[in-house]
C-alpha cells in the first residue's frame, strides 16, 4: 500500500481523547465555515460536517462551530492551518499538521515537545523536502472483493491496501479529487478525502532508548489539541516495541 510506517499501540477511547476529537473537528468546520455558513452552498462544509458526524460529534458542537467560524460572531480568532517539520532521535523525520487559532501558543508546544524528546523541530522543508511526499489518501469500508478492486483500479488510483476492515486507496495529489469522485459515483461511501505525507525512506531504530523516546514523542504529539495529525518515518522491531509498551506501563501504573 505503501503507508508511512506508524508505532502501533493499544489506544482506549477516554473522554479525554473523544473531546480532542471533537475540538478538531469543531476547528476543521471553522476553515470550511469560513467560505460560508450554509453547507447546501458550501461543499467543503458539508463535507466537514459530514466526516464530524461519523465521529459521533454533537450536533450542538457543529453548530456552535458554524457559528463561531463563520463570522457569526465577531470576536472569535480564526483558524488556521501550520505544517511542522523536525527530527526525533535517531534522526527519525516527523511532520506535525495543527489547526491553531493562537501559533504563539502552538509553536512553543511543539518545539517543547521535540526538544524533551531528544529531538529538534526545524525550518519549512526540512523534511517534506527530503523525507516524504505528499499524496492522496481516500479511506473506504472493507473488506475488499473483486468487484470492488476493480472498480478501484478503474478509477485511477495508484495504489491501494486494507487494515481492519478499512480500504486505503492512494492517489497524486491532484487526482484526489477526481478519484474520490468517481468512487462517489459508483455508491461508494467515503470514509475520508484527503492529503497525507508518504515517508519515501525509513528510519530503523534498534536502540531501546532512540525508539522510546520517538514513541513518547510521537504520543505527545498526537495528545495536543492542536494537533490534527502526525507523519514519522521510524520503524520499530515488534521485540523493541514490547519492551517500550512494558516499560511505559509499569510507569503509568506504578503507586
Amino acid at each position: 500500500m505503501g503507508r508511512g510506517p506508524v508505532i502501533e499501540r493499544q489506544k482506549q477511547a477516554t473522554a479525554k481523547e473523544r473531546g480532542k476529537v471533537f475540538a478538531i473537528h469543531g476547528k476543521l468546520i471553522a476553515i470550511a465555515a469560513a467560505k460560508g455558513a450554509d453547507p447546501t452552498q458550501n461543499v467543503s462544509l458539508a463535507d466537514a460536517i459530514y466526516k464530524a458526524k461519523k465521529e459521533n460529534v454533537p450536533n450542538d458542537n457543529i453548530d456552535r462551530a458554524i457559528k463561531r467560524w463563520a463570522g457569526l460572531e465577531k470576536w472569535a480568532a480564526a483558524i488556521e492551518e501550520v505544517v511542522y517539520e523536525g527530527y526525533g532521535a535517531g534522526g527519525v523525520a516527523v511532520i506535525v499538521k495543527a489547526l491553531t487559532d493562537n501559533r504563539n501558543r502552538t509553536a512553543p508546544s511543539m518545539r517543547h515537545a521535540f526538544s524533551k524528546c531528544g529531538g529538534s523541530l526545524g525550518e519549512t522543508g526540512s523534511v517534506s523536502n527530503f523525507a516524504f511526499k505528499f499524496v492522496g489518501q481516500i479511506q473506504i469500508p472493507g473488506p475488499i472483493n473483486d468487484a470492488l478492486e476493480e472498480t478501484i483500479i478503474e478509477s485511477g488510483a495508484d495504489d491501494y491496501g486494507s487494515e481492519w476492515e478499512i480500504i486505503y486507496i492512494q492517489t497524486s495529489w491532484h487526482e484526489l479529487g477526481h478519484v474520490t469522485a468517481f468512487l462517489k459515483g459508483k455508491g461508494i461511501e467515503i470514509l475520508a478525502s484527503h492529503g497525507e505525507y508518504l515517508a519515501t525512506n525509513t528510519t530503523e531504530l534498534s536502540e531501546f532508548d532512540k525508539a522510546l523516546k520517538v514513541h513518547i514523542l510521537i504520543e505527545t504529539l498526537e495528545e495536543d489539541e492542536d494537533v490534527e495529525a502526525v507523519w514519522h518515518n521510524a520503524v520499530i522491531t515488534p521485540e523493541i516495541q514490547a519492551e517500550i509498551i512494558k516499560h511505559l506501563e509499569s510507569h503509568r501504573f506504578r503507586t
